[in-house]
Formats: C-alpha cells, structure tokens, sequence
C-alpha cells in the first residue's frame, strides 16, 4: 500500500522549492523504500530547480542521501531491512556495452525504481538523480543501495552519493594519483576540497590549491593542500594566454619550473580548462570534474594539444564503483584517515532547503546537510 510523506520539490523553473506531501508507491519486484537520515545540498540538486538540467518539472530533489531499509520488493537479495545503506545513481546494469568491457564504472544502464512518486494529485514527480532523497522516505533500486559500516555518522556518509566521491574519485580514480606526485586543485568547495583530500590520501608531496576565495584557500590548508594561490589576486597580464596566465606562472614557481603531474578542474569553465592544461607538466595528466553549461566552448591551439602529451579525463561520478568505494571510505573515515565529517558544515531541518541554497551559492558552507 502507498505511504505519503513529507517531500521537497522544485515546480518550475527558478520558483522557491517547496515542502509538500508526496505519495510514494509500492515498491516493485527489486525496488525498496528507504527511511532517510541524511541528505547533502548539492550543487545538482540547485541546477535542476533553476534548470539547469532540464525541464522535467515538477522535480523531487534531493540525491547524497543515507538511511535505513524500510521496505523490499518480492524479488530484492542484495539489501534487507534494516541495512543502513548510502544511496547511489549508478547502479550497474551488467549487460551494457560498458559492463560487458569490464568497465561498470562508465555504465549507460543504471537502474532507478520501477514507478515514480507523484503528488497527493497523481502528478509524477522526477527524482532528482534517480533519488529525490529531500525526503522522509524514497524509493529506489535495491541496486542504488549500498551497505556500509551502520557506526557511521548519516550526514557524512551520505556525501559519499555524489559531490564528495565526485572530487575524492577525481583524484584517485579518474586522476590515478602515486605516492610522490605533484597536484594542482582548481576551485575549493566541496568537490575540489574532497580532491585535495584524495591526492593527500593518495600520498601526493606537493598538493596547490587554487581559488579566488582566501576563506576557502585557508580550509584547503585543514585537508592536505600544501600550497594555496588565490588566483585573483596575482601579478601579471590576467588575459594573458598558454603558459603565461598568470595562475600557471605561479604554480610553475612553486615546482620548480615546470608543472603538476595532475590538474583537477572542480570549476568546469573554459578559462579554469585553459589554466588546468597549461599548468601540468609535458605529459600530465587533466581530470575535469566541474560541470559546465551547454552552451560553453573551448578555443585552444590544436598544436598544444599535440605537443604537450599525456591525457586529458572527464570525471564521471569519480569514475567510482559505489559498492567498492563506499564501504572503503566509510572505513578510513571512521579510521580518522579520511575526513569525510569535516565536509558537514550545517545541519538543516527539511524545510530549509531554499535557504541552504543561498548559503551554497554565497560561498560559506561545503556541505548543508538536511537531518529527518
């Protein structure tokens, strides 16, 4: 039978969310109900209420959940009730061309729920994510939940659903950063804070933090940056182009003379890309996280990319299995080797939302956490 509860949506485009009941259904066959604890405020989660992502209104928001297994379908073996579990959007399929290359991580077919939650009117609603975790209780693929150590603070390792691993993965996965590497992070909120992390955990000697905000430079100091530049306020020509923009001079100071081994991009603009390719080394490596708009382009001289080698990677999701990397960083964090509750600024009440927005958007917080 259907259960309705309290839910946070977007209705239209750039309209203030709003907390209403929601009707969530019958799980199906693999489908389960998750009673949530935690739930992060992402970056996403402000992209689709202001259209960022599409036009699918009215949209259920809410995605770097954790909570606990309330309900299972006829046909679910991989949870059961009770499990704590963090919520993911990739839930490999296994028969895609992806997952049949032995590459799940880049899956075309995740799974969601069989049926979607509606208004108390029967308007469908769409889960941000394939989640909407800004919510009492969701329903989700058994597929998008995946145990972890039940001792772990929700708030946390909820992050682990999307921005977080997005940056740790950056640095580990898609970066492939070794013990004595130098990194350049550009961009310090909660993604390019969580790759500075990883390249610390990763075992990097020189990690460069690079932002324009000497409040947020600071805090990159806490979670393993041994240099920081604040990019805005630099000597030099700031429309200069290739190796000297001003912010790849300065980098180039501190290694000596020459570049990074890897660049995160956590921005995702043309000019953070410009900087992030000039400013690793002949043959380093480029990871863009940082998400950008549709209608963004890259003009940049055919040849550079020729003659400066090595590789240039989008991040998806920090190229993450959740099954493999959840429960790995719930362990070191609980080991105190990984600070993954550092990234909680605030918790939040479920009809905060909106003014968790503002917040984000102003810069002064990595991670609002809705607690239910």
């Amino acid at each position: 039978m259907s259960i309705t509860v309290k839910g946070v949506i977007a209705r239209e485009k750039n309209a203030t969310v709003e907390l209403v009941d929601v009707v969530v259904p019958d799980p199906g066959a693999h489908d389960v109900i998750v009673k949530i604890q935690a739930c992060g405020v992402c970056h996403t989660d402000l992209a689709y209420r202001d259209g960022g992502i599409g036009d699918n209104y009215p949209y259920l928001l809410g995605h770097e959940a954790a909570g606990i297994v309330e309900t299972v379908g006829s046909e679910v073996s991989h949870v059961e009730v009770g499990d704590f579990v963090v919520l993911n959007w990739r839930a490999v399929c296994g028969e895609c061309r992806a997952c049949k290359k032995g590459e799940p991580k880049y899956c075309f077919a995740t799974f969601n729920a069989s049926a979607q939650m509606t208004l108390t009117d029967g308007t469908a609603l769409e889960a941000a994510l394939g989640i909407g975790a800004f919510i009492e209780k969701t329903i989700v693929h058994e597929g998008q939940c995946t145990k972890v150590d039940p001792t772990a603070d929700p708030a946390a390792v909820g992050l682990l659903g999307c921005g977080i691993m997005a940056g740790l993965g950056a640095a580990v996965n898609t970066g492939e950063i070794k013990r004595g590497e130098t990194v350049a992070v550009i961009g310090c909120g909660g993604v390019g804070m969580a790759a500075v992390a990883g390249a610390k955990l990763a075992g990097a000697t020189k990690i460069i933090a690079i932002d324009v905000s000497d409040d947020k430079l600071e805090r990159a100091k806490e979670f393993g940056a041994t240099h920081v530049i604040n990019s805005a306020n630099l000597p030099g020509d700031p429309t200069a182009e290739g190796e000297d923009q001003p912010v790849v001079q300065a980098v180039y100071d501190i290694c000596g003379g020459v570049g990074t081994d890897v660049v995160v991009d956590a921005v995702g603009v043309p000019a953070t890309y410009k900087q992030a390719f000039y400013i690793r080394d002949l043959a380093g490596r480029v990871v863009l996280v940082g998400v950008p708009t549709p209608t963004m382009e890259l003009q940049m001289p055919l040849l550079d990319f020729f003659g400066r080698g090595g590789s240039l990677k989008s991040a998806w999701y920090g190229d993450c299995l959740p099954e493999r990397d959840f429960p790995l960083y719930t362990d070191l964090y609980l080991q105190g080797r990984f600070p993954l509750g550092d990234f909680v600024d605030e918790r939040i009440s479920l009809d905060a939302v909106e003014g968790a927005f503002a917040t984000m958007k102003a810069g002064k917080v990595l991670r609002s956490v809705v607690e239910l």
